[in-house]
């Protein structure tokens, strides 16, 4: 079992900056492949940005070149770096961590962009 706690979220005005956290349990956290995804009311959960063990990365079309997801093993953490946001950017954004066996998701965090 993982348990992800994502933290970071907010209000922030078109043009501004967040930065994500998700710590995650387990002691091979090296191994996972991690992503963040959002969701946006009335829409589908969608990727935005994802990371693997060996750290390719991978990001949705909307926010390549604006945000930057890494990850810091010794912490057993990812970071999902968000710039240049735009109202459009608006959901509950999720991490996920994928074992190889399971996924698990986190509970969400809200972020907000105002025009």
């Amino acid at each position: 079992q993982v348990q992800l706690v994502e933290s970071g979220g907010g209000l922030v005005q078109a043009g501004g900056s967040l930065r994500l956290s998700c710590a995650a349990s387990g002691s091979i956290f090296g191994h996972y492949a991690m992503g963040w995804y959002r969701q946006a009311p009335g829409k589908q959960r969608e990727l935005v940005a994802a990371i693997t063990s060996g750290g390719r990365l991978d990001y949705g079309d909307s926010v390549k070149g604006r945000f930057a997801v890494s990850r810091e093993n010794a912490k057993n953490t990812v970071y999902l770096q968000m710039n240049s946001l735009k109202p459009e950017d608006t959901g509950v954004y999720y991490c996920n961590a994928n074992t190889g066996r399971n996924n698990y998701w986190g509970q969400g965090t809200q972020v907000t962009v105002s025009s």
